[in-house]
């Protein structure tokens, strides 16, 4: 694996908008695709997912070969899952259900080599170039490129939300609307409810205080959506999932030629 700057984070630090999608399907050809589509990250989601197979490991090379940084969603509670997919050349981890900043720091403990993190040393995989490429370089490359991220979709995180943000090592959040609304009390996903997009601002205005940033999907209208977000401070904007985007567009398709 190349040893080069992580193009999200520049892009972030930078002031920019960066723009991605999820991928779902676990298909390494649609991690370079959307590389190819211009896209500067892709989610790739291992929480709503069974996979336990190499597949993953396909689709980090993928993201090399597309220039896309794969931002991999995984369960909470487990340390060992986050060095693995930092290992295997993730750019980045985003862990759910997090409520307060206690369960942050141990994340980015998980996260980081001494003396930022425990995360244990072994060079032998994709990203340490199978123990050609590891030492004090890689070690150093491994803390400073990596992006940490954690989903904001609990009413307890967004109490704590300052005290999140403050955790050094975190870089950005990415808020769920779907399931702080329900979490809130909604029988449904109810993302343009006024609760649901107070906490949203919310967050935002916290991101911005401790200099962290804010990611969230979007949906059709995609253009609405995308700038609505951007508008009230949204670093990092998901654009669809490829489940969503696909069934989109077959069911529009199948819809005008029966019309026809």
């Amino acid at each position: 694996m190349e040893r080069k700057s992580n193009k999200l984070k520049e892009i972030l630090k930078e002031g920019k908008v960066a723009f991605g999608t999820c991928i779902c399907s676990f298909s390494p050809n649609l991690v370079e695709l959307a590389g190819y589509c211009g896209f500067d990250f892709c989610r790739i989601d291992n929480e709503h997912a069974w996979r336990q197979d190499n597949m993953l490991e396909h689709m980090m090379r993928a993201g090399v070969i597309g220039d896309i940084v794969p931002l991999v969603r995984i369960d909470k509670d487990n340390p060992y899952l986050i060095r693995k997919v930092l290992e295997i050349g993730a750019g980045g981890i985003i862990i759910p259900d997090i409520e307060n900043s206690e369960e942050v720091k141990r994340i980015v403990n998980a996260a980081k080599f001494p003396p930022y993190g425990i995360r244990g040393y072994s060079s032998l995989c994709f990203s340490g170039g199978y123990g050609t490429k590891g030492g004090k370089d890689w070690i150093k490359w491994s803390n400073e490129e990596t992006l940490v991220g954690v989903m904001i979709e609990e009413p307890e995180a967004v109490e704590n939300i300052d005290s999140i943000m403050s955790v050094e090592g975190l870089d950005f959040v990415l808020f769920g609307p779907s399931d702080y609304s329900i979490s809130i009390g909604f029988p449904a996903p109810k993302k343009n409810d006024p609760k649901v997009q107070d906490a949203i601002k919310r967050t935002i205005e916290s991101a911005n205080k401790y200099e962290k940033y804010v990611m969230i999907g979007v949906g059709s209208p995609w253009d609405e959506e995308a700038k609505k977000y951007i508008n009230l401070g949204c670093k990092m904007i998901e654009i669809g999932h490829d489940y969503s985007v696909l069934g989109q567009i077959w069911r529009k398709i199948l819809k005008e030629i029966k019309e026809k």
